[in-house]
């Protein structure tokens, strides 16, 4: 339950689930502070927030299932059933579907996210499939794997996967620029992100990122695209307009999955060997707080 009445409060909130504690944690990103905590199964990983920031949708791979919480966090909570071991969750741009990456299928589901009806599950050549992620025209799916060296593409209308680009070993996170031409996706075992051409399906360039580069967020403006880097414990800023990084800040053990305010002035950036949520200026590059969450945050939602 919450700790306090959201009227009590300001907004946004940032969604923060925690796999070994069963929960998700709230922040007030006006504050900075932790304001409650709403039970969400067992093991919560992906995690993705409707248009009206009204419902959350999170992947539960205790019990494989796709659970819908009411932000407010009243229960009970809607679900659906999934292949074992689920993981990312992306809800396309018009609120309308629901993606969920399942790895020990191969495959992912798509929802109808009013109805919780099972449209497709869609196999994919990537093993382990961790994200999939709608691009902002809703025609597209990119898909990334644990064991993969490739990001499987997925027409959407089509409910298959049409094709695949070539990328490094293991590709994680996945962010698109705002017209949809662009990707960019970070592999985690060559550590290094790449820069996909949406038309050609080609990587049209390579940026060297820190060791275990893994979650990626894109400045609503287009200016930057940020990783995180497991291992190294930072964040990366890369220019869009030079393909170079230009920062990089220290922030908590193992940086995972991130988020952005909708302005684009902060990144919310989930610890998951510190517990806690890092939380920096997009402006001067400069990390402003650490926010203890629950055990092992798997990243960040934001309306």
């Amino acid at each position: 339950m919450l700790a306090l009445p959201y009227a009590a409060l300001a907004a946004p909130f940032a969604y923060v689930p925690n796999e070994k504690s069963g929960t998700i944690s709230v922040i007030d990103t006006a504050s900075d502070k932790l304001v409650g905590e709403i039970a969400a199964g067992k093991r919560p990983r992906g995690i993705a927030i409707d248009p009206a920031g009204r419902r959350l949708y999170i992947s539960d791979a205790a019990s494989s299932a796709l659970l819908v919480l009411d932000t407010a966090g009243r229960q009970p909570a809607r679900q659906a059933p999934l292949g074992k071991s689920p993981e990312g969750v992306s809800l396309s741009a018009d609120g309308r579907l629901v993606a969920v990456a399942v790895e020990e299928s191969n495959t992912v589901t798509l929802f109808d996210a009013a109805t919780l009806e099972q449209l497709a599950d869609i196999k994919v050549e990537g093993k382990n499939p961790e994200h999939a992620v709608f691009s902002p025209d809703g025609r597209w799916l990119l898909v990334s794997a644990e064991d993969a060296e490739q990001v499987d593409v997925i027409d959407v209308a089509a409910r298959r996967q049409v094709g695949s680009v070539a990328v490094g070993l293991r590709p994680r996170g996945i962010g698109f620029s705002a017209d949809s031409a662009t990707a960019w996706v970070a592999c985690e075992l060559v550590n290094t992100v790449y820069r996909i051409d949406l038309a050609s399906r080609k990587a049209v360039a390579r940026i060297p990122a820190g060791k275990n580069a893994n979650g990626i967020a894109m400045h609503p403006d287009g200016s930057k695209v940020y990783v995180s880097n497991g291992t190294d414990g930072t964040v990366m800023a890369i220019d869009t307009a030079s393909n170079q990084v230009s920062a990089t800040i220290a922030v908590g053990k193992r940086p995972w999955n991130m988020a952005l305010t909708a302005d684009g002035a902060r990144l919310y950036v989930a610890n998951g060997r510190s517990n806690s949520v890092s939380v920096i200026d997009t402006a001067s590059n400069t990390k402003l707080a650490d926010i203890a969450v629950g055990e092992l945050p798997w990243g960040v939602a934001i309306r």
